[in-house]
């Protein structure tokens, strides 16, 4: 049976010597409003240009799938995807983008940015 984890499985980057990019768009993000426990609902996107290693993608849907049952305000949360995935691949550079969905009447856009 699968799991939600908070590990970050890597593999080496196929080329390491080229800048290119990559992006994930993760859709069914959800988390829990700390203030209320009402779930929040997200669209995550991870934009980077890898370094040495990569993130595998099992194991970033598994990590994402474990926030369901937290508690985070948007602007933690966002930042701390951002440092799980820096310090697990060590990019070149990575940008986390939360695309929060209403929530009294407002929708949140938290952007988080890291380079080497």
């Amino acid at each position: 049976m699968t799991s939600p984890a908070k590990i970050l499985e890597t593999f080496p980057n196929p080329n390491p010597e080229r800048d290119y990019e990559i992006h994930f768009d993760c859709p069914e993000f959800t988390c829990l409003c700390p203030k209320t426990g009402q779930p929040d609902f997200a669209r995550i996107e991870i934009e980077y240009i890898p370094d040495q290693r990569c993130v595998e993608l099992k194991s970033l849907k598994l990590y994402l799938w474990s926030y369901r049952n937290e508690g985070a305000f948007h602007e933690a949360v966002t930042n701390r995807i951002l440092d799980d995935l820096t310090s697990a691949t060590e990019p070149r550079c990575m940008t986390v983008i939360g695309h929060f969905w209403v929530r009294g009447g407002i929708t949140t856009k938290v952007s988080a940015t890291y380079t080497k």
